[in-house]
């Protein structure tokens, strides 16, 4: 069509650029830039992006030259935008929502209570289901406003570059190769010292698992006491 890109990862990138950037995945991708290139390719519809609301359906459809159709609710509906909020009193500092969290929004450390920065939370909710004490919730950040209404181009911006960021963190640490393994063939039978080492690293990983399950499960006899 007359005016539109010539290639696919041209067109792939406007319409990346009209999306929110939330990174929700509620549109059957992994991210914003998968859909964008999907929709490109012919290969998906235009209304599976409930946070881009009915104008942003308007928006994908004015630059890939599709007729407007309303969302599809098997993908869910407009609503307010939202920003999750720990409640640090029973947080267990398991790190779980950190790595889920597209944009890094939420800070904290192993074993220490988390914060969520609203500031560059989307409200994607991907947090929510790995919280293993459900202490994450979602507040309304935009009152009755949805869509395009409730989330700026800035915002979205904003969550783009910083998710582009993380991938490009998570890409480097994934890239970096393993510490090197001693030759077997040029080492004595484990010593003792060897021994205890690798013992201790499996001890570690188990460990670590067993306290975020005593955790999980202190936290909820908290929550839930039994009744008398």
């Amino acid at each position: 069509m007359p005016g539109l890109p010539q290639t696919v990862a041209e067109l792939a990138a406007r319409i990346n650029a009209a999306l929110p950037q939330t990174q929700c995945t509620r549109c059957g991708y992994p991210d914003c830039a998968s859909y964008a290139q999907a929709m490109a390719e012919g290969l998906a519809p235009i209304n599976q992006c409930p946070p881009g609301g009915l104008e942003g359906v308007a928006r994908l459809a004015a630059i890939t030259g599709h007729a407007v159709v309303p969302l599809n609710p098997v993908h869910g509906l407009p609503a307010p935008r939202t920003v999750a909020v720990i409640d640090e009193d029973w947080c267990i500092g398991c790190t779980l929502c950190i790595k889920a969290c597209p944009t890094d929004a939420i800070v904290g450390a192993n074993k220490l209570m988390h914060t969520v920065i609203a500031a560059h939370c989307t409200g994607c909710e991907l947090c929510i289901p790995v919280c293993p004490v459900d202490c994450i919730q979602l507040e309304n950040a935009s009152g009755t406003a949805t869509g395009w209404a409730a989330w700026t181009p800035t915002q979205a911006d904003n969550a783009r570059q910083r998710y582009a960021m993380r991938q490009q963190r998570l890409a480097q640490h994934s890239a970096e190769p393993p510490a090197p393994e001693p030759d077997a063939d040029t080492l004595p039978a484990q010593s003792p010292v060897h021994a205890v080492v690798n013992s201790q690293a499996s001890t570690s990983h188990a460990a670590r698992q067993a306290a975020i399950a005593a955790a999980t499960a202190r936290a909820r006899q908290r929550r839930n006491p039994p009744s008398h």
